[in-house]
């Protein structure tokens, strides 16, 4: 079950991606803007943990995630260090997806090309 619900949740979360990209002005940033922003406040509300537990990785591969990961972060560097321990831990908890998008990237250019 927990397939289908992962299927399901990112099925759901591209769809509604793709209705903002094509019936609105917004680009794709700002659509990736926008899903960062509501990972992070159904992180606040802890509703980006059920969904985590619910759906697997159909809710983990998502870019909602990573705003999920920064407010996680953000939260473990305060209970640890107090005020300062927010911004280290914003950088703790999310530097794997940060430095992977990077590695990847660069990877991905040695072999593509854009279009123009």
């Amino acid at each position: 079950m927990i397939f289908i619900n992962a299927f399901l949740l990112s099925g759901i979360i591209c769809l509604i991606a793709q209705l903002i990209l094509d019936n609105t002005k917004l680009t794709a940033g700002h659509i990736t803007t926008l899903f960062t922003i509501i990972g992070a406040a159904l992180s606040i509300f802890g509703i980006y943990d059920l969904l985590i537990e619910k759906c697997g990785a159909g809710a983990t591969i998502l870019i909602m995630n990573f705003g999920h990961m920064l407010v996680k972060g953000g939260m473990m560097g305060f209970y640890e260090s107090g005020i300062i321990g927010i911004f280290s831990g914003l950088l703790t908890k999310s530097s794997l997806a940060i430095v992977s998008t990077i590695v990847f990237s660069y990877f991905f250019s040695l072999f593509f090309t854009p279009k123009d």
